[in-house]
């Protein structure tokens, strides 16, 4: 499953980024991205292969090329497209205008490129997701520069049949992200001054415990002054923002710790699960395996192999007997 994440605040977003997608490896991956509004222009950067190639290619994260404090990311598990630099997050409009990051599968892809393209929109990549930014341009086009990219995002989603979790970023709005949800996970994290968008708690924990979990059909606009949560149904159909779309979520503590989300000291996620295997199994029987003599009171020298324990489906011994 592909991960996301997006921060807006007074930080260097590019740090943010990439730390974050290191914690959202364990979830498998054969690219990465990212996208940083430096306050003028959209910079786009994506590798295949490890976030330390991604790292890497951005020549560091203090690189002042990629400077800003607003900014989306994302690791890819090839589903439409190979494992290709073109394939991988961020996707853009020609005059990168929009970019986008997506988590799911649309279903009405085909045909929606393809009215796209009969538009005069060209595609760069294999992908499903690099519609999505060229559908919300092209929504845009249709309702004119005065319409607000919540209402356009909205209308644009209407058309799409199948799942997503999608953050989307602007070249005309440097303090905005939008995300929108259909099936996919997509969390907010609301700290001191940052917002951020995740599609894993791992991502976010680091940063604050506050969250807020976005629902089915719902959007969520974030700024540096704050957040609100948008009903995508209402705006759609009402084209326009009022009132009765904003749904108020509640804010969460997340009960994860950064401990949990670390590799342990091991090379690699696997390595620490396997590892991680008979402790696991140890906490999880906690309070609720007893030994025989002490939940039944039958003396131990008189359990037979009718009294053997079968645990996962094999056989467990008690004091040396079977």
């Amino acid at each position: 499953m592909c991960g996301i994440f997006a921060y807006v605040g007074d930080r260097q977003a590019l740090p943010c980024l990439i730390k974050a997608l290191k914690r959202l490896e364990y979830r498998g991956y054969d690219s990465a991205g990212v996208g940083i509004h430096n306050g003028k222009e959209l910079k786009i950067a994506k590798k295949v292969g490890k976030v330390a190639n991604l790292e890497a290619y951005c020549g560091g994260v203090n690189n002042p090329e990629y400077a800003g404090t607003m900014g989306i990311a994302h690791t890819r598990w090839a589903t439409h497209g190979a494992p290709t630099d073109a394939n991988a997050h961020p996707h853009f409009t020609e005059d990168r205008k929009v970019a986008v990051v997506h988590n799911g599968i649309i279903e009405n892809y085909a045909s929606l490129r393809e009215e796209l393209i009969n538009k005069g929109y060209h595609f760069t990549s294999e992908t499903d997701t690099e519609l999505l930014a060229h559908l919300v341009a092209d929504v845009r086009k249709q309702m004119g520069p005065d319409a607000s990219w919540s209402v356009v995002v909205s209308c644009a989603l209407a058309n799409v049949t199948g799942t997503y979790g999608v953050v989307f970023m602007f070249e005309d709005e440097p303090d905005l992200l939008i995300g929108a949800r259909k099936g996919s996970p997509l969390i907010l994290g609301v700290g001191d001054g940052e917002y951020m968008l995740a599609s894993d708690a791992s991502a976010v924990v680091e940063y604050t415990k506050d969250v807020v979990y976005i629902r089915d059909g719902e959007l969520v606009e974030i700024r540096r002054s704050g957040y609100r949560v948008r009903n995508m149904s209402v705006i759609s159909e009402r084209r326009m923002s009022v009132d009765e779309d904003i749904d108020h979520n509640p804010l969460v503590q997340l009960e994860l710790s950064l401990e949990q989300i670390e590799k342990g000291g091991y090379p690699h996620f696997m390595l620490k699960e396997i590892m991680d295997q008979a402790k696991c199994l140890e906490n999880s029987c906690r309070g609720r395996l007893y030994r025989l003599t002490e939940a039944t009171g039958i003396p131990e020298d008189s359990i037979s192999k009718k009294w053997g324990i079968r645990l996962g489906g094999l056989d467990v011994t008690l004091d040396g007997k079977d």
